[in-house]
This record gives structure tokens, sequence and C-alpha cells, in this order.
């Protein structure tokens, strides 16, 4: 049977699970208000390891009430009658979190109450807003609540126009600047992580690109594609003759590359010494195939072996360390890209197979 301790003003402690009919309140906690309710000290004691100690400690004999007596103070009386009603039955409304979230948050810290302080945590974080940010953030940091810390650090840095507007943030400039220091150090580094992402991603798109542009280059001179190629993939006699491959998978590069290929073979400029930045590219995109390439003895891309050879005499070339870099992330992604083809053609494959099985076993069915 569960039982109700009321209040004179009507705010009731409901206590689920165990009855304390018999069991006379001992305890009567006052509030700010001067507001007086009623409680039992082995509740109060097994809930919180300081309201234990503070039960526990040996008490002066006034002659006057033989309950004793507990101050929670700085907080609205309503917020404590919640906090001892939790005690009591761990439970909360989303109302009593939004109005008083706050208040649980500091009374769950100063009287170890885990459960209650677990909750707050994830409650204020859910109703914090960018105008009280500054006091929330104030607020955790003396509660010892990384987590809460956290997710107003990064609502200050994502909402920091409309904070800086705010009374919060004003006194928090006149009276802790330490904490405003820390703030903006955190947005420092937030947006420095946030260069440091895009051009990373940016990198990647890089070396993805040239790893497709490698891959167009073997597919062009050894299978030969639209407009350029080995000519042994067509046969002259036209009773025999086979339809020559398409362009691969990735058109645009793959154009590109065969318009790239076209001008170097006619640029007069290359061959007058003039120099030319197009042929300069493509020279750059051949020594690059030519650095991975792991078959230039068998290789049908133009100057491999060149390269190659030239590579192990000249030693500034094998010396060069961003050479050696982008080699390395061009082949790793080129590993990758085939990595995940070669998944896509087994699970492509795999799917047919099921279709197969279906349809099988649906023609047995009929």
């Amino acid at each position: 049977m569960a039982v109700t301790a009321t209040t004179n003003d009507g705010v009731s402690i409901v206590a689920d699970k165990i009855s304390y009919d018999v069991v006379e309140r001992d305890v009567e906690i006052i509030t700010s208000g001067r507001r007086r309710i009623p409680a039992h000290s082995g509740v109060l004691a097994s809930a919180s390891p300081v309201l234990a100690n503070i039960i526990e400690k040996p008490r002066k004999n006034l002659g006057g009430s033989s309950k004793r007596v507990i101050k929670i103070l700085g907080v609205p009386c309503d917020a404590v009658s919640v906090f001892l009603r939790f005690l009591y039955s761990p439970s909360l409304t989303e109302k009593e979190m939004e109005k008083y979230g706050i208040h649980l948050l500091a009374l769950s810290h100063v009287y170890m109450v885990t459960q209650l302080k677990r909750r707050c945590t994830k409650g204020v974080g859910e109703i914090v807003t960018a105008e009280n940010v500054v006091d929330v953030l104030q607020l955790a940091r003396l509660c010892d609540a990384p987590d809460l810390c956290l997710k107003c650090m990064r609502l200050i840095q994502s909402k920091f126009k409309i904070v800086e507007q705010t009374e919060g943030w004003k006194f928090l400039q006149e009276h802790d600047p330490f904490l405003e220091l820390d703030i903006l150090q955190f947005i420092d580094e937030a947006e420095s992580r946030k260069k440091r992402r895009r051009r990373h991603r940016r990198e990647q798109n890089l070396y993805t690109q040239l790893s497709e542009a490698m891959e167009c280059i073997e597919h062009i001179c050894t299978e030969g594609c639209a407009l350029v190629g080995p000519s042994s993939n067509v046969d002259n006699n036209k009773a025999t003759s086979q339809v020559k491959p398409g362009p691969c998978s990735a058109f645009s590069t793959c154009y590109g590359l065969q318009l790239l290929i076209r001008h170097f073979a006619v640029c007069k400029k290359r061959v007058d010494g003039k120099g030319c930045l197009r042929c300069k590219r493509m020279i750059q995109l051949l020594r690059l195939h030519s650095s991975i390439c792991d078959q230039s003895e068998s290789c049908r891309v133009p100057l491999c072996r060149q390269f190659k050879k030239r590579g192990e005499k000249d030693k500034k070339m094998v010396e060069d360390t961003k050479w050696k870099v982008l080699v390395r992330r061009v082949a790793s992604a080129k590993a990758m890209s085939s990595l995940s083809q070669s998944k896509k053609k087994k699970s492509g494959v795999l799917l047919k197979e099921d279709a197969e099985d279906f349809i099988r076993i649906r023609k047995k069915l009929m």
C-alpha cells in the first residue's frame, strides 16, 4: 500500500511499492519559503548519502520537537517538493523537468542523487536555449556535468551571434573572464577542426579523381575507348568486325583524358620546346601512373617504362617527399575504389542468384 504525505499547501510526496503507513515521519524539510515538508529518514538516507550523513549526526536536544530538521534552501519550494518526491518514487514529468530541471540538477549534485542527476543532465540538455545557455553552462561546470557542458559549448558555438547579445553573456564577460576565454578557445578550435575536415575532404576528392584518372588511362590504352585507344580492338574485316567497347563508367573523366591525349599527340608547342600547360599536365599524369604501376614490362600506357627507368636513375625524383605522399595516397584511393567495386559486383551477383532461385522455386510451386 502506498502512502501520501500531504503538506499544508497541497504538495504531496507519494511512495510507491513500499508502505510507510506504520512508520512515523521523523524528519522535517524546511524550504526557503518556510514551508515544512514531513518525510521519513529511512527513505532519505537510502536515496542520498549526504542526507544519510546529516541524519546520522547526533543532534542537540533543546527540548523542542522530536523530529529532525533539515534545511534545503536556495531553490524554489516546489522544486524541493519534486526533489523529495523523486527520492520516494523516481519519476519526473516533462513539465516538472522544464520548470525545475536546473534546480533539480543542483540538488541532485549537492545531495549526490546519481539517478536524478543523470536524468536532469539529459533533460536540461534537451530544453536549453540560446537565451539561458550561459547560465546552464555555469551550473553544469559547478555540478560536474561534462555532457551538459559539451552540449552548451556546441550550442554557443553554433549560435554565438545570438548568445553574445544575451544578459548572461554580458554578465559572464564582467565576472568570469576565464570561462569566456574557454568558450572562445572552444569556438576557435571548432572552426579549426571544420577547416581541417573541409581540407581533408578536398584532398580525398582530389586523390579519388586522380585514382579515377589512372584507371581511365589504363582503360584507354588497353581496352580502347570511344575516341582514342589501340587499333587492335577493331577488326578491319566488316564481316567479322566486333563492336568497339564504349566509354568507361567515369565518362566525364575518360572523355577529358581522351581529349588531353589527342592534344598531347599533335601539340606543336611541346615539339618546339616552348612548353604547354596541357602537355605538362599529361606528362604528370603519365609519371603518376608509372609510379603506381606494378606491371611496367607489360604495361601499354605510353612512357610507363621510361619513367620507371628515369626514376631509378634520378635521385631527386626518388627523394621527393611530396611526390611520395601523393603516390601513396592515390594508390590507396585506387585500392579502396577497386575494393568497393568488387563488393558491388559480388552483391550484384548474389542478388541475381537470389532472384534466379526465387524464380525457380516459384515455377516449381506453380
